[in-house]
């Protein structure tokens, strides 16, 4: 097993009566890589992020850098990964900044005050959050508060990141600049991201890897401009699709039609 990389083997994972999930193999991604977990609705995209975040039961081993996941202790799981959940930031009284601080207390207590503010100083000027962090999440937006809430996974430095629909509460603008600034950290940290979203032409741009569900297991995966083509469009998603390149250069899903089921 790669010491540089992430790998699943045979991940089954689900409900005590229905697995959602099951064998789900994906060979060695090497570190750096930001990789699209894509499919309908309903195919475990969320159920996969939690079980490899140790959140939700599973059998089959998730290989970070070596290192099966289930055998570390749930401090050492929390150092080493960050898990974003589809569900926005809570609510609250507390300021942007206060849960960026918090969330540090609790995974990098071994870093001084001195590094804290450093880190957090560095994610906000990466995600351009300046007006945010002497907020109120309570005076936020929805969209807001998940741009909060995403910082407070960055900020923690860990190897994996696992972003459950990082963008659905975002414009067009915040979603760009979202999915560029975690694909320069991943590269920049030699980490591994894991980004469930809907959007495939996000998928396009921005991943260098696209794992696609369905069934209960993986239906294809690899280099995104190899992988999502118009048969495993149609296989996938019941749709006629075609895959073509805009004026810039960048690959572009386009869907023509829903197929009779």
């Amino acid at each position: 097993m790669s010491t540089t990389g992430f790998a699943l083997e045979q991940l089954t994972a689900g409900y005590p009566s229905r697995p959602v999930l099951q064998g789900v193999t994906l060979p060695g991604v090497p570190a750096g890589t930001l990789v699209a977990v894509v499919g309908p609705n309903a195919v475990g995209k969320s159920t996969l992020l939690k079980a490899v975040a140790g959140l939700r039961p599973a059998q089959g081993r998730v290989w970070l850098e070596g290192t099966d996941l289930a055998t570390l202790a749930p401090r050492e799981r929390l150092y080493r990964v960050g898990y974003l959940p589809q569900a926005l930031p809570q609510s609250t009284s507390l300021m942007a900044y206060e849960t960026w601080q918090s969330a540090l207390r609790a995974s990098r207590n071994e870093w001084s005050t001195a590094q804290r503010e450093a880190a957090i100083e560095s994610v906000v000027a990466t995600l351009g959050l300046q007006a945010l962090a002497l907020r109120r999440l309570d005076e936020l937006s929805g969209g807001q508060r998940q741009m909060v809430g995403l910082a407070q996974v960055i900020v923690r430095a860990p190897r994996l990141l696992l972003l459950d629909e990082p963008t659905s509460a975002l414009d067009l603008r915040w979603q760009l600049q979202v999915l560029q600034a975690v694909r320069a950290l991943v590269r920049q940290q030699g980490a591994i991201g894991l980004v469930a979203v809907h959007d495939l032409n996000l998928a396009l741009r921005f991943c260098q890897h696209v794992l696609v569900l369905g069934g209960g297991n993986v239906l294809a995966a690899g280099d995104p401009a190899e992988v999502l083509t118009p048969a495993l469009l149609q296989r996938a998603y019941g749709v006629r699709a075609r895959v073509e390149r805009c004026s810039e250069g960048y690959l572009l899903v386009l869907a023509d039609a829903a197929l009779p089921q």
